[in-house]
């Protein structure tokens, strides 16, 4: 199961906090690595503070776009440090540890961390199925990004060890895939546009608020291959009409 879970560093800018990152994944068991257009170099710095983890760095996958990073996963988490604009349905580190070891045996799962400054954007976390927040000491919240790693890692592996003890895996739906879940976005989007459902010159929030209604919703595989059967039998009709 723990091999079908990846930590996914977007934009890391610190060739140091990749092998900090590396290094507090190995010691929790965790070994896939995906840099998303890392804004810094994997240097001796990066192996430096790797430590006994150089081969997680080594085997690290480096990709241009999330959308390439997170495309055959079933569960996206995405951390945030603070409130957004739109509420997401959010867990906390034990519950993140619990979830994606719960549909590890399903599926893909990648857990996302942002940038060091300014973290993933309102755009990436709209990527995501649920958020992860650590409940520091909001005096003093500052967490660094191998921290962050850390921490929810420790919650992975805890969740790993105590279904290891019972012997028992839950029973988890066939959920779709996030690039099919962004085909689905698109085709929503193309056909509440044609039906002016949404005003093309001025969409405002409406996609992001459907977005959060089905991250909500979670259809399942069969269910989203319903949704967009309707959509299409929509596009057939104003196609009959325009005849």
């Amino acid at each position: 199961m723990l091999d079908k879970i990846s930590v996914v560093l977007v934009g890391t800018s610190h060739p140091g906090n990749i092998g900090s990152a590396a290094r507090a994944m190995k010691v929790m068991g965790l070994t896939n690595l995906i840099l998303v257009d890392p804004a810094c170099e994997i240097d001796e710095k990066t192996y430096a503070l790797a430590a006994g983890a150089a081969d997680v760095v080594e085997n690290a996958k480096i990709v241009p776009t999330l959308d390439e990073a997170i495309a055959d996963c079933g569960l996206v988490v995405g951390s945030s440090a603070r409130s957004r604009t739109l509420e997401w349905p959010q867990l906390d580190p034990r519950e993140c540890g619990i979830k994606s070891i719960a549909e590890a045996n399903q599926h893909k799962v990648a857990i996302l961390f942002g940038r060091e400054r300014t973290g993933l954007t309102n755009e990436e976390l709209q990527r995501c199925h649920c958020h992860v927040y650590i409940p520091a000491n909001p005096e003093y919240s500052s967490l660094n990004l191998a921290m962050a790693v850390q921490t929810v890692s420790y919650e992975v592996r805890m969740a790993f060890l105590e279904q290891q003890k019972h012997g028992k895996t839950a029973a988890v739906e066939a959920y779709p895939r996030v690039q099919e879940l962004e085909m689905f976005y698109e085709h929503l989007e193309k056909v509440t546009t044609q039906t002016q459902f949404i005003n093309k010159n001025h969409p405002g929030m409406v996609m992001a608020k459907l977005r959060r209604l089905f991250t909500r919703a979670r259809p399942e595989a069969q269910e989203l291959n319903i949704l967009r059967g309707i959509l299409s039998s929509v596009e057939k009709s104003l196609e009959y009409k325009d005849k």
